[in-house]
C-alpha cells in the first residue's frame, strides 16, 4: 500500500476538501484525487462521496479513517527515528531572532500547521549565536537568524527585509515628494540598534555626509522604535516588514533617499546538514509566498 495514497486520504479528511488538502501537500488536485482513487482500488472500495465541491466520508471510509491515521502516524515516527541523532518531530522546536518572531513566524506557522498537521511547534527567541549553537546541539531543529556560517549547518537565505526611513501620516516629511537627506540632521531621529552590519551602512550614511544626526532614542526594541513614531516623536529607520499594517492603512509613510537605497535587514535560515529537510524547503517555500505576496 503506497503512504502517500494514505497521506492524501488523511489530508483529505483533515481539510474536508480536495482542493485544500492539494494546497497543504504542494500537489495539484488532480494529483490529490488520483491518489484517492488509487487508494480506493487498493481497498476496493468507495472512501468518498463527491457533492459538488464538499466531500464526505463513506460508510467504508469512516471504517478505515482510525486506521489510515494510525498508518501515517506509524510511518512518519519510524521516518524519524532512522535519522541519525534525530529527535521526535512530534514538536518542531524553532529558534529565532525577536524581529522573525513578531513578523515573520505569526505569517509562518498557520502554512506549516496546515502543511505538518501532526507537529506541535516550539519557539524559542534569542541572539544568532545563542540560536546556531543550539541547532548545533540539537536542542533546536531549525533557525531564524542574521548570516552565519558553519560546515555543519546548511543555511538558505530566507527574505531581506528593506530599511527605509519611516514618519508618521501628518508628518512634514510624509507630503514631501523628494526630500534632501541633509533634512535629516534636523529631525528627531529614534535608532533601532539590532547590531547588524546592514545597520552600520546607516551609520556610514551620516558619517560620509557630515551630518549629525539629531539622536534623541537608541533601541534594541522594533516595537518600541515603531510606537513612538505612531506618536509622531520623531522618525526612524525601520524594517519594512515591521510596519507593513500601519503603511498599508496609512499611519506611516515610507520616504526614500538614493543614499540608503538597497540597505536592507536579511534573515537566514539554518538546520544541520541532512536533518529536516521536508521541514527545511517548507519553511522556504512559504516565506516566499507569503512574506513577498502585496498587500501582507
Amino acid at each position: 500500500m503506497n503512504i502517500e495514497n494514505i497521506e492524501a486520504f488523511v489530508y483529505v479528511l483533515h481539510y474536508g476538501s480536495f482542493n485544500k488538502a492539494a494546497e497543504a501537500l504542494f500537489l495539484s488536485q488532480p494529483s490529490v484525487t488520483a491518489r484517492i482513487q488509487s487508494l480506493e482500488r487498493e481497498l476496493d472500495c468507495v472512501l468518498f462521496d463527491r457533492v459538488g465541491k464538499q466531500v464526505h466520508l463513506t460508510e467504508m471510509g469512516k471504517r478505515f479513517r482510525p486506521y489510515a491515521q494510525q498508518l501515517l502516524d506509524i510511518y512518519r515516527k519510524g521516518k524519524q527515528q532512522l535519522q541519525q541523532n534525530s529527535p521526535s518531530k512530534e514538536e518542531l522546536r524553532i529558534g529565532c531572532t525577536a524581529s522573525a518572531a513578531h513578523y515573520m513566524l505569526p505569517e509562518l506557522i498557520p502554512g506549516l500547521r496546515s502543511r505538518f498537521p501532526l507537529l506541535r511547534f516550539k519557539l524559542v527567541t534569542g541572539t544568532t549565536d545563542d540560536i546556531a549553537a543550539q541547532v548545533l546541539n540539537r536542542e533546536l531543529d531549525i533557525g531564524f537568524v542574521r548570516k552565519f556560517n558553519h560546515p555543519d549547518l546548511q543555511s538558505a537565505s530566507l527574505y531581506e527585509d528593506p530599511i527605509r526611513l519611516y514618519v508618521h501620516e501628518q508628518h512634514p516629511f510624509a507630503a514631501a515628494e523628494r526630500l534632501p537627506i541633509e533634512a535629516l540632521g534636523r529631525e528627531p531621529l529614534f535608532f533601532f540598534e539590532c547590531g547588524a552590519l546592514d545597520w552600520l551602512r546607516i551609520h556610514r550614511v551620516f558619517d560620509n555626509l557630515g551630518l549629525l544626526p539629531n539622536l534623541i532614542v537608541q533601541t534594541d526594541n522594533l516595537e518600541t522604535a515603531k510606537k513612538l513614531v505612531l506618536q509622531n516623536a520623531g522618525i526612524c529607520f525601520l524594517p519594512s516588514l515591521s510596519v507593513r499594517q500601519e503603511e498599508a492603512s496609512g499611519l506611516v509613510r515610507p520616504v526614500d533617499f538614493p543614499e540608503t537605497s538597497g540597505i536592507g535587514l536579511k534573515t537566514y535560515l539554518i538546520g544541520r546538514l541532512g536533518e529536516n529537510a521536508d521541514v527545511f524547503q517548507a519553511v522556504l517555500r512559504l516565506a516566499h509566498e507569503r512574506l513577498n505576496r502585496p498587500g501582507r
